[in-house]
């Protein structure tokens, strides 16, 4: 599922009925996202307090509370991505190691820019990467409707392409983009040796390597690395601020100065130079101070709720049962029950209702006949949460089941 379509999915949005128009009932769905919302912000407990979920009064009072601890707030408002959208921009070039970083409204644009800016350069538009990337499943074609560009894909398996698999593509490419961790897949990362061969290999074939990194900030336990230290096996990284900071939206591309200028050219063309973006440049800023230092903390106990969910659906003797990967590779993974979407969906949320524990507050999702995965993701109030209490919450969610 799109970033954007999970958005939509778990707000509710308020219908306001037209002039004097009756109020048309309420389909299925849209109660259910009503009843998923109620029910969420009523939880005493769940395993992620997401932002995105919350109130436009408890976002600004968030914001309000940590952008004294990020910028001065008695210089100027930005103007055309000068003042705190530069801060941001030096913040995120020093952390990934690069000379220099753009800040971007979207990560659609910031990825379309950089793939079109190295195409040029290479002298080749066509892109490899694997068929579950992001541009590839949720962007309706921008790479080649909007940007010019042909992509190509490597491999359909739930992990990043190997080695072997880019040294025998069987025909040439101007760049590799690598997706880490690749989310529709599970939020798969390879191993440091695995990557670290696929970009050798890439080199090899004097393709340049663009590390779709949206979600970078939370693989360094993974990988055993420093951000920086896996920036650097990339010519160029692209990084979100909202999908793990809690931010309010916008995206970096980090790369040499003379690409970052050179995107930053395309980022006017594109209509990416906004007049002011200092609410999404704080809230970035507040996210990098915040939720970065905590993301190796959510990392690790997400390996335990994984493990914990295993042996609960073990110990409640349902038939067929599977979290993905077995140990995550981030604070985030899949789950996948042997039943239809919403006999799951109803089960989550009666939980939820009924006992104030949230256990599987995202959308679950049909992946063939009575079989639906959902994504579990782990932040600071899962930290709170023992393995017993995941278990004894499964038990409980498995007891809902017909």
């Amino acid at each position: 599922m799109s970033d954007t379509a999970t958005t939509q999915d778990e707000t509710t949005r308020d219908e306001t009925p037209q002039g004097d128009q009756p109020d048309e009932p309420a389909s299925a769905e849209q109660r259910m996202r009503e009843r998923r919302t109620a029910a969420y912000r009523k939880a005493e407990r769940v395993l992620a307090r997401v932002g995105a979920r919350a109130s436009l009064r408890e976002r600004l009072a968030r914001l309000q509370e940590a952008a004294p601890e990020v910028y001065d707030l008695d210089e100027p408002a930005d103007l055309y991505g000068n003042g705190v959208v530069e801060a941001l921009e030096a913040r995120v070039a020093a952390l990934l190691g690069t000379e220099a970083a753009a800040f971007f409204p979207t990560g659609t644009m910031a990825q379309q820019v950089a793939l079109r800016c190295w195409a040029a350069r290479t002298g080749n538009p066509t892109v490899a990467l694997h068929a579950l990337a992001h541009p590839e499943v949720h962007e309706r074609n921008a790479f080649r409707e909007v940007a010019g560009l042909r992509t190509v894909r490597v491999t359909t398996e739930p992990r990043l392409p190997t080695a072997q698999e880019i040294r025998g593509f069987e025909e040439p490419f101007g760049a590799l983009m690598l997706e880490l961790p690749l989310r529709d897949a599970g939020y798969v990362l390879p191993s440091w040796e695995e990557l670290t061969e696929v970009v050798e290999a890439a080199r090899e074939r004097d393709a340049v390597v663009h590390f779709d990194g949206a979600r970078l900030w939370e693989s360094t336990v993974h990988f055993g690395r420093p951000l920086h230290e896996i920036a650097d096996l990339a010519d160029s990284v692209y990084v979100s601020f909202y999908k793990s900071l809690e931010g309010f939206g916008g995206a970096a591309l980090a790369g040499p100065k003379t690409l970052v200028e050179e995107a930053k050219t395309w980022r006017h063309r594109y209509g990416g130079t906004v007049f002011q973006q200092f609410p999404t440049a704080l809230a970035a800023l507040a996210g990098l101070e915040r939720e970065l230092p905590r993301l190796p903390d959510f990392v690790r106990h997400a390996r335990v709720v994984a493990a914990a969910l295993r042996e609960g659906f073990a110990e409640a003797g349902l038939p067929w049962a599977r979290v993905f990967p077995e140990e995550p590779h981030t604070h985030q993974f899949q789950v996948w029950l042997p039943y239809d979407g919403d006999v799951l969906l109803e089960a989550a949320v009666r939980q939820a209702e009924e006992t104030g524990t949230y256990l599987f507050s995202g959308p679950w999702e049909a992946t063939g006949p009575g079989l639906a995965t959902t994504e579990v993701t782990v932040t600071a109030a899962g930290l709170e949460w023992t393995a017993a209490e995941v278990r004894a919450a499964v038990a409980d969610f498995v007891e809902r089941l017909p």
